[in-house]
């Protein structure tokens, strides 16, 4: 009985593990065959150079994913070069548009990263992207000044439109409009898709960034030299205008402005952050770095170039704003008393900051590639996502906070899910 129910047993055991071992051994083989065979079902992958770029971008991500943790959802690999810019469509938050150092954008789908069109036809690296408030069309531009919108809907060219040497491009929060800045010192208007024209004359020095404020009637521009104009856009007059003391010592690299409209507030190279009443355009308050820390023990010239504003934001919530720096520095300001109320340190430089809309929650990306969320409340970093392979560029959050899509240096944009224990 026993040597013939040993072999019996042993022979059918042995088929189990068999079975076992083909499903379920090396994690790494059968990923990748996965992969590979999802590239073959997709006919536009049909044509061998993408293929091949397709299998080369998947082996090196099984590589990285055994040394490196990928927190990503989906991973978007159709960009050959940097991705610089990541905009979400308002209306459903389901599409994304990214574009890249390749002179290419992409629209694509966030739950599956299903490409729906190219925005084909820019001839050099495409840098601003988004949709309008409405998602109907998509704006790109690349950093010659060459302007395109598509028709989301029907995937087609509506208008296109040649500047300077493109520096920022923003749709109206409320109309088919487009607004865009200009190395020239100029900031141009156009109703889409018809193409009426206004042009804002700024200094003769490039309008580094630009923001259209929420009554959609004016709008605030940051210029090289240092000033601020807001403008009003309908008249196309500047109603105010900072300079001087009132301006900023260096270039402004970003500017915002709260809910209502009634504060902006601009950053620098000068390592300042200013809060401006833009009804009367006077300076509320000056936030600046020297205040907050110590200078690091560095030569002169080195520490002036190693810092600077890189992005900020008012919280809607809570009379809170914060600012980024290119040291790694997320301050957040209280600006009922007009003090720091949290410095929160990165080990490398912010590249851009978003709150939330609805919570005291702040989201910045750095340099050393990871997206990290922080309360605003207490200063506390709540969670960390990780998943590039180089620095993060832009990135965007929809409107219930529940996804994060970011591009990088890594020629990959990612989708992260956010999952916090207080929802």
């Amino acid at each position: 009985m026993e040597p013939a129910e040993g072999p019996g047993a042993l022979g059918f055991h042995g088929d189990e593990e068999i079975i076992e071992v083909v499903e379920l051994g090396p994690p790494g083989p059968d990923d990748l065959a996965d992969e590979m065979e999802d590239v073959d079902f997709d006919d536009e992958g049909a044509e061998e150079p993408d293929a091949e770029a397709w299998e080369t971008e998947d082996d090196e991500g099984v590589e990285d994913g055994m040394e490196a943790q990928d927190d990503s959802e989906v991973t978007f690999s159709l960009h050959s070069a940097s991705v610089f810019c990541v905009s979400l469509d308002p209306k459903t938050n389901t599409l994304a548009v990214t574009g890249g150092e390749d002179d290419k954008a992409f629209v694509w789908r966030v739950s599956d990263g299903e490409l729906l069109f190219e925005c084909s036809g820019h001839k050099d690296s495409v840098t601003c992207a988004g949709f309008s408030h409405d998602s109907m069309f998509v704006a790109t531009g690349d950093m010659s000044g060459l302007i395109k919108v598509w028709r989301v809907d029907t995937k087609e060219e509506v208008w296109s439109f040649e500047v300077g040497d493109l520096e920022w491009m923003e749709w109206h929060p409320q109309a088919h409009v487009l607004l865009a800045g200009t190395a020239d010192g100029n900031s141009w208007m156009w109703k889409i898709p018809s193409g009426d024209c206004k042009t804002f004359q700024g200094p003769a020095c490039p309008a580094t960034c630009g923001r259209i404020l929420p009554d959609g009637k004016r709008a605030v521009v940051g210029y090289e030299d240092g000033t601020l104009r807001i403008w009003d856009l309908k008249q196309g007059t500047s109603l105010h205008v900072l300079k001087g003391q009132d301006g900023h010592q260096d270039p402004l690299t970003c500017v915002a402005s709260n809910q209502d409209g009634s504060l902006i507030m601009t950053g620098s190279v000068d390592c300042h952050a200013k809060l401006v009443n833009s009804s009367t355009g006077k300076v509320v308050c000056v936030f600046k770095m020297e205040s907050m820390a110590p200078k690091a023990p560095a030569g002169e010239g080195e520490e002036a170039e190693s810092n600077s504003v890189e992005s900020l934001g008012f919280c809607n919530v809570m009379p809170l704003a914060a600012v980024g720096y290119l040291d790694g520095t997320l301050a957040i300001y209280d600006l009922s008393t007009q003090t720091l109320r949290h410095k929160c340190q990165h080990e490398s430089g912010i590249v851009q900051l978003l709150w939330e809309e609805s919570s005291a929650v702040v989201y910045t990306c750095s340099l050393d590639g990871a997206v990290r969320l922080w309360d605003a409340r207490s200063g506390k970093m709540i969670s960390e996502y990780r998943g590039h392979s180089a620095e993060i560029l832009d990135f965007a959050v929809n409107k219930d906070a529940s996804i994060v899509v970011t591009t990088s240096g890594d020629h990959q944009a990612k989708v992260f899910c956010v999952q916090r224990p207080d929802r």
